[in-house]
């Protein structure tokens, strides 16, 4: 049976955090070499790759039964790394495709979607991350994986799973050779209703996007 059960609590300890943490410094390495531009046109295919294989890992935690921290405060990891110029960076190499929309909880009824951005969900996600990994270099294994687990839950899973969404439909949308819709001049600062959001809609052709993020329609 996979170790990706409600039963993965029967794994050795120490097993089941090497592996986590791996998964996750292995995502924050490539997720910030990405960043660094220097293929720009393997972008979106290697982060597609990249968000789905920390799901994984996030599924591991979320079926793992709940981690207790060994202290009741959690100890100070000191301030979190800046992940602005990651931001920026990702914000500028996906530029043409870095607004999507979202539905943040598929469970309330006749909720509207609302403008997010790829490049601040990777950043979101990273800062979590980097702060579990904080604990875990000290020596506080479990004070990390209680922070993985349960930011998974509350933000970067959900972030992860929209992000992954945004880029896959990204890629089916260039194989399929199907134009996007652009939402141009959205902002994740407005707070628009859907009927908004269908009104901001326009055209772009796949060609504009298949060079720069180095995407292939089928022939």
């Amino acid at each position: 049976m996979s170790d990706a059960t409600l039963h993965a609590h029967t794994l050795d300890p120490d097993s089941f955090a090497v592996q986590i943490a791996d998964s996750i410094e292995s995502f924050l390495v490539a997720t910030t070499e990405v960043a660094k531009g220097d293929e720009p046109d393997s972008a979106i295919p290697f982060l597609l790759l990249e968000v789905s294989q920390l799901l994984l890992t996030g599924g591991r935690l979320g079926a793992h039964e709940d981690i207790i921290p060994e202290e009741r405060y959690e100890p100070d990891t000191g301030p979190d790394v800046d992940v602005d110029d990651l931001r920026m960076r990702f914000a500028t190499m996906l530029e043409p495709v870095d607004v999507f929309s979202e539905v943040f909880d598929p469970y309330e009824p006749r909720k509207a979607p609302v403008p997010c951005r790829i490049s601040d969900n990777l950043a979101d996600i990273v800062t979590d991350l980097r702060h579990g990994l904080a604990h875990y270099r000290a020596g506080r294994t479990t004070e990390a994986l209680w922070w993985w687990q349960f930011s998974y839950f509350s933000n970067w899973g959900p972030t992860a799973s929209a992000t992954l969404r945004a880029l896959q439909s990204l890629v089916s949308h260039v194989r399929l050779d199907q134009p996007l819709e652009e939402l141009d001049g959205l902002d994740t600062d407005e707070d628009l209703t859907e009927d908004a959001l269908a009104e901001e809609a326009g055209r772009v052709m796949a060609q504009e996007i298949l060079g720069p993020l180095g995407m292939r329609t089928v022939k």
